[in-house]
């Protein structure tokens, strides 16, 4: 029996090089702050908007998915009824035929396309 989603994706998370990582993002972040400090100057204050403006997405970030999507989910089940909240899933479609699989078939001579058919 397969192991649930959780637990898969938690033996995968625990099996990350967290230090590299933490290194990664912290030498990028570092680039990225230089890159910005070389083309934009440090006049101006643009280092305390820019921090500032990064703090204002975190925070419209955080409602968003903390609150606005809870509360739209719970109130599609609620006021909605059950079918709006679940995702229907469309019936299978029939498979076509693999392309390798029409030069298995018999080929007729050309003269049998050419006789009239008697149904």
């Amino acid at each position: 029996m397969p192991l649930p989603l959780r637990l898969r994706l938690q033996k995968h998370v625990a099996a990350w090089p967290w230090r590299r990582v933490g290194v990664l993002a912290g030498v990028s972040l570092l680039l990225a702050l230089m890159l910005v400090g070389y083309l934009f100057g440090v006049s101006d204050h643009f280092f305390g908007r820019l921090f500032f403006a990064f703090l204002v997405l975190v925070w419209l970030l955080a409602v968003t998915f903390l609150a606005v999507v809870p509360f739209v989910t719970w109130a599609t089940a609620h006021w909605f009824g059950r079918g709006w909240a679940e995702v229907s899933t469309p019936a299978p479609r029939p498979r076509r035929a693999a392309p390798g699989a029409s030069a298995a078939r018999s080929i007729s001579p050309p003269a049998a396309s050419r006789r009239p058919q008697t149904r």
